[in-house]
């Protein structure tokens, strides 16, 4: 296939697609800061050691050219114009983008969900033409809006897919929603609270289907945009029984009508007033695309290794950024206080 530089690569979507790019017949060059190796790649694939932020260090993983550039870490109008610096050297990109640069008809997007009725309502299934938040460097939204924006003005130099993930999981994820539920199982927890009467609906993408569509990109160099999710888009109290048929337990859900009925109560992290599904009959026209795994196939892996990273830990520590992102989420004095309510 030729030489292919993946940067990134041993963060959780990295690790797969460094491994189906190797597969595939690519020479691969796995960029990441620790420089280190994954049990699960193919012999051959070469290591390097970059900083995303170091642009001489990044220059000398490229070295005298790729025919690919697979970017999992790109996230502002800064990291595209790295890329298109390295267009001499460069055949063609593809990029990780995020769902969150969507905004609906009346302007209102991820950023916007805070205020009252600020959830964007889109369309089912949201395509790609869907209008998109206006760049800038407030939010992680507005700053993938911008990369976007840089890399599509660029494309006669580095023509580039961008994909749109949705809720990623999979092993090696640091923010895991599925936290919500196995740590309520492993805490014996046989009762939860869902808002929105469970309904909720957030398009999922397994790191396995986005390590697909990146294989497939790489073979097909095009400057596009795609949306990168699972082909079924499962409602939380849909997920959360899948969770426990995999933990063998059996739980109740008390649903309920509306938002979430107190501040820690019943919100978890799928619940919108409004569904989030994607369109993907682009990457299936375009690229061929067929999805190789489904949501629940894939969620023993996930559920192990959460158990692992909770062994014997707080879960703020070993999940540092999910307190950031989501605050308490495990309020059981609150949670006990509401059902006796």
């Amino acid at each position: 296939m030729g030489r292919a530089v993946v940067i990134g690569a041993t963060g959780q979507i990295g690790r797969v697609a460094v491994g189906a790019l190797a597969e595939d017949g690519w020479e691969v060059t796995a960029v990441s800061r620790g420089g280190g190796q994954d049990e699960s790649w193919p012999d051959g694939v070469r290591t390097a050691r970059a900083d995303r932020a170091d642009d001489s260090a990044l220059a000398a993983a490229v070295g005298d050219g790729c025919d690919v550039l697979v970017d999992m870490v790109a996230y502002g109008p800064e990291h595209a114009r790295q890329l298109t610096n390295l267009a001499g050297r460069v055949g063609s990109a593809v990029v990780i983008s995020s769902v969150s640069v969507y905004e609906d008809e009346k302007g209102r997007n991820f950023d916007t969900q805070e205020q009252p009725d600020g959830f964007p309502e889109y369309p089912v299934p949201l395509p790609e033409d869907q209008r998109t938040i206006a760049p800038g460097e407030t939010s992680y939204s507005t700053r993938k809006a911008g990369l976007e924006r840089e890399l599509l003005a660029a494309a006669d130099e580095l023509p580039t897919t961008l994909l749109r993930a949705g809720a990623i999981h999979g092993p090696h994820c640091r923010t895991p929603r599925e936290l919500y539920f196995v740590k309520r199982n492993l805490d014996g927890r046989r009762r939860r609270v869902l808002a929105y009467g469970g309904e909720s609906r957030f398009h999922p993408a397994s790191v396995h289907n986005i390590a697909e569509l990146v294989r497939l990109a790489a073979r097909r160099p095009g400057a596009r945009v795609l949306n990168a999710v699972d082909p079924d888009a499962p409602t939380v109290a849909e997920i959360g029984i899948a969770i426990d048929a995999v933990m063998g337990v059996e739980t109740e859900s008390v649903l309920v009508d509306g938002p979430a009925p107190a501040e820690t109560v019943g919100d978890t992290p799928w619940s919108v007033p409004h569904p989030v599904v994607c369109d993907m009959a682009a990457a299936e026209r375009e690229l061929g695309y067929r999805a190789v795994a489904r949501y629940a196939e894939t969620l023993p892996d996930t559920v192990a290794w959460i158990e692992r990273q909770l062994a014997g830990r707080d879960w703020r520590e070993a999940y540092p950024k999910m307190f950031q992102n989501y605050g308490d989420l495990f309020d059981y004095a609150a949670e006990d206080a509401w059902l006796r309510a």
